[in-house]
């Protein structure tokens, strides 16, 4: 029996089972072995002959992978907000390879990945979309392209494809400590209640995994999912944000309830209808901050800003101006949100906020 048709009986399996406090045991091994399989069914294995996959070069200060049916409006939204001239088509699959464009924002470089359409099934390689999906792993944000007038079922089927490969979506890491080691038997912890994790069901599927000795530290109350994720090892939390084209073609009463929903953006390409707030929601999903430099005895550089992450110290601040300026480190000024005064005088492990000016000071 293959890992497809393993895969398939334990999803039957699945649904078989009634779904009470009784089964919970039993789904949660289930969903252990499910997620195994899925986990070698994506793997790729090294010294086979090369793939046709999508191995496109990143570029720029952050990268945005469009996932979505096939029409739904990627390669309009390519062309539209890019210098990419994207093939623009009403027939199913015009795109059949990843096209890259160059877009810049707020000073920002960010490079738009244009995927092909996936189908349901892509997960497991129908229709090309394995090498679709497992692309997106690579990306910083996923732009999931919905049709509005089309059935309310697309987001949750993406999802799933998603979730199949290992990419957990607008979900923070779980705060569980896990790490194998060579002797000692199994240790687990808990700071706080568990609601669905027991002692037991870690024991059981450590041993499915073949790991027998392991330290685990649970510090919040987590998910049976949450944990089989930690185990596996292999997920990717990627923030995502859902873009509703075609709006122009569906009640404003429908417009209303969907703008409403969590990290959803409604738009119409074609008519150019709400493109400016749709740019901003993909620049505040990067978590991207601008900061500007000063020299000793100017005003500040205003024309050119470094692109950082969110959370960027002092530190990475100086590494991003030039790898040796550390050596010579001594102190920053800095003006801005991230300030108490201004300036103040701030380490190397000050945090800095989205458009501060920093002056750099050496021995």
């Amino acid at each position: 029996m293959g890992i497809l048709e393993k895969i398939a009986e334990i999803e039957r399996e699945m649904n078989r089972t009634q779904k009470n406090k009784a089964t919970e045991y039993h789904l949660g091994l289930l969903k252990g072995k499910l997620a195994r399989y899925r986990a070698e069914l994506v793997e790729v294995k090294s010294g086979g002959p090369k793939g046709d996959g999508f191995d496109v070069k990143r570029s720029g200060d952050a990268r945005v992978a469009m996932i979505g049916f096939p029409s739904v409006g990627k390669s309009t939204l390519l062309s539209n907000i890019t210098d990419t001239e994207a093939a623009v088509s009403n027939i199913d699959f015009t795109t059949l390879q990843a096209t890259p464009g160059r877009w810049e924002y707020n000073g920002a470089v960010i490079q738009l990945l244009d995927l092909p359409g996936i189908i349901e099934g892509a997960s497991q390689g129908i229709g090309r979309g394995k090498q679709v999906v497992s692309t997106a792993r690579t990306a910083d944000l996923v732009l999931m392209m919905l049709d509005a007038t089309k059935s309310h079922l697309q987001r949750p089927l993406l999802e799933k494809e998603l979730e199949a490969v290992g990419i957990r979506l607008n979900k923070k890491v779980p705060n569980i400590y896990y790490k194998v080691k060579t002797g000692g038997g199994i240790s687990y912890n808990s700071t706080c209640k568990q609601s669905q994790l027991t002692e037991k069901f870690v024991y059981q599927l450590l041993h499915q995994y073949r790991v027998f000795n392991a330290e685990v530290l649970v510090r919040e109350d987590v998910t049976i999912d949450d944990f089989i994720d930690v185990v596996v090892g292999n997920r990717i939390h990627l923030p995502c944000l859902y873009a509703y084209n075609k709006i122009d073609a569906i009640t404003i009463e429908e417009v209303d309830r969907i703008a409403r929903e969590d990290h959803t953006v409604v738009v119409s390409i074609e008519k150019d209808l709400n493109m400016d707030v749709l740019k901003q929601a993909i620049w505040e999903s990067l978590d991207l901050l601008r900061v500007y430099t000063k020299r000793h005895g100017e005003y500040p550089d205003f024309s050119e800003s470094l692109i950082l992450r969110k959370g960027a110290t002092v530190e990475e601040c100086c590494r991003a101006i030039h790898k040796t300026l550390l050596d010579t480190f001594k102190y920053a000024l800095v003006w801005g949100k991230s300030s108490k005064h201004n300036p103040q005088r701030a380490g190397l492990s000050h945090l800095l906020c989205n458009d501060d000016v920093i002056q750099i000071v050496r021995k």
